[in-house]
Formats: C-alpha cells, structure tokens, sequence
C-alpha cells in the first residue's frame, strides 16, 4: 500500500494556493462591479470579444451611413430651395412675357421696362445656378471650379462634370447633385438664352418672339417642376436612410450591451459570494499556518 506524506509545506502551500485564487475570484468580481462590464480584456472571452469587435465595426458602419445621409440631406435641401426660388423668377418672367405678348399696344419705355426686369430675373436665376454648398456648386457636380454657370453668357461651364453621390446603406449610392443643364437646358437652348431672347424680342418688339420665349418658359417651368419632384424622392430616401441607420444602432448597441455589459445584481450577488469565501479561507489557512516547530516540540 502507497503512502503519501503530508508536509507542513505542502500546507502551506496550497492553502496559500486557495487564499490567491479566492483573492483572484473576489478581484475580478469586483472588476465587473466597478467597470459594469463583464469583458475588459480579449482574455475575459475570445469569443465574445470578437463577436464584440464585429458588433462596434458594424456601428462604426452605421453611424457612417446615418452622417452620409444627413450630407445627403443638406445637399438636396439646398438644391430644393434654389429650385423653388428659381421656379418663381420663371413664372415672374413669364407672367412679364405674357405682358409684353401685345406689343403694338404698348409704349417702348413699357416695353423697355419689362424688358429691364427681365434681364434682372435672367441675372438672378444665374446667381441661383452658381448657388454653392460647403463652397461647392451645387448643379456643377464634382467640377473644380467654384461656378457652373458663366456670370454673363449664363453658358454652363463644366465640360465633365460628373455626379455627387454618398453611402447611404450597404452596397446603396444615393446622387444628391443636380447637372446644371437638366434644370436651364443646354448651351444654346437653355433658360438663360430664352430670357435674353425675350428681352430682346420685347424691346425690338417683337411679337412672334415674345410668343416663342412664352412657350419655351412654359416648357422649362415644367422641367424645373419635373426635376424638384425627383429632388424629393431622394431627399425621402435620405431621410428614410438616417432612420434606418439609427434603428441599426439600437439594435447592435442593444446586443453589445448583451455581451459585454454585467448583470448588476447578479454581480452584487457573486460579489458577496466571493467574499464569503475568500474570509472562509482565510480562516482555513490561518488555522494550518498557526502550528510552529514549538508546537511540534511539545
């Protein structure tokens, strides 16, 4: 038969062995309670660590989605206002034109007059074309320049002018640009030409000219009025992009807190555990430590 010899040693060693791993149990638990959370270094869990890593990559995600958006939204917001204002310096001249349509019944300084408001609206709805955003033009797209309409000719200035888009979800690009030549038209037929073709039709006199900018003025206040409505279409899809986003973020903040976050009471509880056991071994190991050589020598 096998005997083992028990030391005093022995003893001390692995009731001082128990007291440090009681002392390690109560420490962590404590950990918990003070940080809130139940993952404070990868070591706490590898597994939920990275499951955890994920989790705020996909926030980060989101939270990126939620301020493209918002960008989105001051884009198109700009572009809607300007093309509200645009639309009622349209309809003033043309309200001007139908004026001027009778031309023999009116004076050349009534028609001269008119004429005079005309080019006014014209330098107004250029000023409206080079409207900007952060110093950007808004219907220039990502052109260099700082203008997309010429402040005298009105001619549209970039020549590739290409389009303005941000990451609104996954794998979604939404365009919050307007190209300058959708709204005005192109060089040589655009607004900017039919109102400086009025006006001069309205101080030579010029009926069957007046006639001609009344329908091309109608025409474009339809194409404005096209433009503006899809303008809010994506200014909706924004919106609904920023609610979208901020509802993900609930949800990956709600499972993170899952896994990361510590159960208070239940930590209170293990807390008090843990100290319960920890003074019973510290009890235990005073009582196996207190023998000395005296007491062997008795």
């Amino acid at each position: 038969m096998t005997s083992v010899r028990v030391t005093q040693t022995m003893l001390s060693s692995r009731s001082l062995a128990g007291v440090q791993i009681g002392l390690a149990r109560l420490a962590a638990t404590q950990e918990h309670l003070t940080t809130g959370r139940v993952l404070n270094r990868p070591s706490d869990s590898p597994t939920d660590s990275t499951i955890a890593m994920r989790l705020r990559e996909q926030m980060a995600d989101q939270k990126q989605y939620a301020r493209n958006a918002q960008d989105g939204l001051a884009w198109l917001g700009s572009i809607d206002s300007t093309l509200s204002t645009m639309t009622t310096d349209v309809r003033r001249a043309r309200d001007l034109a139908l004026q001027g349509a009778n031309t023999g019944s009116m004076s050349a300084s009534s028609r001269e007059a008119l004429a005079t408001e005309i080019d006014q609206i014209r330098e107004g709805l250029i000023g409206n074309g080079n409207a900007t955003y952060l110093n950007r033009p808004l219907f220039g797209g990502v052109t260099g320049g700082s203008q997309a309409f010429d402040p005298d000719s009105g001619a549209y200035l970039p020549t590739a002018p290409g389009t303005v888009t941000r990451s609104i979800a996954d794998g979604v690009e939404l365009r919050v640009d307007v190209t300058g030549t959708d709204v005005v038209g192109p060089n040589g037929d655009s607004l900017f030409d039919h109102l400086a073709a009025l006006s001069t039709a309205l101080r030579g006199g010029d009926e069957a000219g007046v006639d001609t900018a009344i329908e091309r003025l109608s025409g474009r206040l339809e194409t404005i009025s096209n433009v503006q409505a899809d303008v809010g279409t994506r200014y909706l899809r924004a919106e609904g992009a920023v609610d979208a986003s901020a509802d993900a973020v609930l949800t990956l903040t709600t499972e993170l807190s899952e896994i990361e976050n510590a159960d208070l009471p239940q930590t209170i509880v293990d807390l008090q555990l843990q100290e319960v056991a920890y003074q019973a071994a510290l009890a235990a190991t005073s009582r196996v430590m207190q023998p000395s050589l005296v007491d062997f020598l008795r």
